[in-house]
C-alpha cells in the first residue's frame, strides 16, 4: 500500500469497522445496558460533551485492513467488548485531557484520566504494529505513546497535517464526514497553560455502527 496517499481523504473501505461517539438514534438493549451500547430503536440522550453540553457526533473508520491489531484494541474500548471482572471497560465517559489548537486533541485515558494511564486488550502495552498510515491532514486518529512499543488506550485526533509524527505513532483511523466539525469544536475549547481544557470535553455514548 502506498505511503504517500492522503490518509485523511482515503477512500472508505466498506470492510473496515466504523465506531462512533456522540449523538445517536438508538435505545439500549438489556444485553448492552451496562455499557449503554446502541441497539435499534428510539433515541437516547446525545453526548459528545463540552462543559456538559452535547456537541455532536463523530464517526471513525478504523483501518483494520492496515493495522488489524491496533484497530481491534480501539474497537473493543469503543464498544465495551473488553471486560474486567465481568464489567465493560473503555471509552464511555472518558475525557480528552489535552488539546493543542492547530495540532491535536488527546484522550482515551480511562485508567487515570490525566494522560498517565495505560491499558490495552493485550495487557498493559503492545508493540507498534506498523507505520504505514501517515498523519497527512486533520481528522487522523493515531496512538499516543511514551516511546517505541508503548501503545495502550490513549489516542489523539489530528487538527492539521502533522507529518513529524510519521514513523513514531501508529495511525489507526480517521474521522468521517461532518464529524470533523465536531473535532473543530473540541479543538477550539480554551485551555490552561498545560493544555488541559478549561471545560471538560468527554465521550458520551459510543459504540460500533
Amino acid at each position: 500500500m502506498s505511503t504517500t496517499q492522503e490518509w485523511h481523504l482515503r477512500a472508505r473501505n466498506p470492510a473496515n469497522p466504523v465506531v462512533f461517539f456522540g449523538k445517536i438514534g438508538f435505545t439500549v438493549s438489556r444485553e448492552s445496558m451496562a455499557f449503554n451500547l446502541p441497539a435499534k430503536g428510539n433515541p437516547v440522550p446525545a453526548d459528545v460533551t463540552i462543559g456538559g453540553t452535547p456537541a455532536g457526533r463523530v464517526q471513525i473508520e478504523l483501518f483494520a485492513d492496515v493495522v488489524p491489531k491496533t484497530a481491534e484494541n480501539v474497537r473493543q474500548f469503543f464498544t465495551g467488548d473488553y471486560r474486567r471482572n465481568m464489567q465493560p471497560v473503555g471509552y464511555k465517559g472518558c475525557g480528552f485531557h489535552r488539546i493543542i489548537k492547530g495540532f491535536m486533541i488527546q484522550g482515551g485515558d480511562f485508567v487515570k484520566g490525566d494522560g498517565t494511564g495505560c491499558l490495552s486488550i493485550y495487557g498493559a502495552r503492545f508493540a507498534d504494529e506498523n507505520f504505514i498510515g501517515k498523519h497527512t491532514g486533520p481528522g487522523i486518529l493515531s496512538m499516543a505513546n511514551s516511546g517505541p512499543g508503548s501503545n495502550g488506550c490513549q489516542f489523539f485526533i489530528t487538527c492539521a497535517k502533522t507529518d513529524w509524527l510519521d514513523n513514531k505513532h501508529v495511525v489507526f483511523g480517521r474521522v468521517l464526514g461532518e464529524g470533523l466539525l465536531v473535532v473543530r469544536k473540541m479543538e477550539n475549547v480554551a485551555t490552561n497553560p498545560g493544555n488541559k481544557p478549561k471545560l471538560p470535553v468527554a465521550i458520551g455514548e459510543c459504540g460500533e455502527m
